[in-house]
This record gives structure tokens, C-alpha cells and sequence, in this order.
């Protein structure tokens, strides 16, 4: 027979249906209902088919309640600050005087000689995708002349330019 999950008596049955059934948040008011129903003497099983939430979610729940209390519980995503930056506002100052000028090879900046440039600026590998979207995050394009026909008289179309430019 499985052994039951402890849940440490910070608060009473009662104490923690009252604040389970006055939580404001519904993420605090599921999570106080799950502690709240294991304090009872509840089954996992059965905590999970009334609350919806997985056997691994209750465990962790349980063991963050255990460890910190009342402060464990309720939405903490706000205090989750996600992850830094690929390119701090330093490099990106760097690269976008770089990119003001010409890639090191001469030709036009595209994605993988931003890459480059990143990887050796950071110290991290930077794949060619990221370093496409960065260059298109900064508003720059891959800017290349227009293909003219083949067949097409090279004075026509400087005198075509120029009657276009006067009206």
C-alpha cells in the first residue's frame, strides 16, 4: 500500500479551509484546497481527480509547503524573472555601430556574420537563426540591388531615370 503524503500542521484543517475558501487568486485557492484536502487525510489519488492536478504537481506543492510554510504557497511567478538576455544593452550598442559599417568580409551583414560577430562579442556560441533575429529585431535588412534584365539598354535607363526624377 503507497504511504501517504505528510503535509507539516502549520495550519489547522480549519484555518486552512477558511483561507481555501477567502483566497482572491484561483492558483492560491487550488493550491490551499490541495494542502487543505492531504491535511484530511485524502488520498493523492483522490486529491488529484477533485483539484485536476498531476500526482508530480502535488508532490511539489506538498514539499515547498512543508519546507516554507504559508509563504510557499500562492503565484510566485512574479518573482521569476526569466532568463538574461542573449546580448546585454552594451553589445547591442557595439554591434549596432558594426553594423553601421561593412561586415568584416566586406560584403553586406546577413545572420551568420552577425552570429560571428556575437559569439566572439559574448563568448558564447550564437547559432546563424539567432543571429538572423537579432539583425532583424535591430530593423536591418539584407540590402541588395535590384536584378536588371538582361536585355535592357544601360543609356535607356539613365535617361528613363532621370525624366523620372524632374516630374
Amino acid at each position: 500500500m503507497p504511504k501517504r503524503i505528510s503535509v507539516a500542521t502549520y495550519l489547522g484543517i480549519e484555518e486552512l479551509e477558511k483561507r481555501y475558501r477567502q483566497a482572491k487568486d484561483g492558483i492560491e485557492s487550488r493550491q490551499y484546497q490541495i494542502i487543505w484536502l492531504l491535511a484530511q487525510g485524502k488520498k493523492t489519488e483522490e486529491v488529484e481527480e477533485i483539484t485536476g492536478y498531476s500526482r508530480t504537481w502535488i508532490y511539489a506543492l506538498v514539499k515547498r509547503y512543508n519546507e516554507l510554510g504559508v509563504e510557499g504557497l500562492g503565484d510566485r511567478r512574479d518573482s521569476n524573472q526569466g532568463k538574461q538576455p542573449l546580448v546585454d544593452d552594451i553589445q547591442q550598442a557595439q554591434l549596432w555601430q558594426a553594423l553601421q559599417g561593412k561586415a568584416p568580409d566586406g560584403g553586406l551583414w546577413n545572420g551568420r556574420k552577425v552570429a560571428h560577430w556575437l559569439t566572439e562579442a559574448t563568448g558564447t556560441h550564437i547559432s546563424r537563426q539567432r543571429g538572423w533575429e537579432i539583425l532583424r529585431q535591430m530593423t536591418f535588412r539584407l540590402r541588395v540591388p535590384r536584378p536588371s534584365h538582361t536585355k535592357t539598354d544601360y543609356f535607356e535607363q539613365e535617361a528613363w531615370k532621370k525624366n523620372s526624377q524632374h516630374k
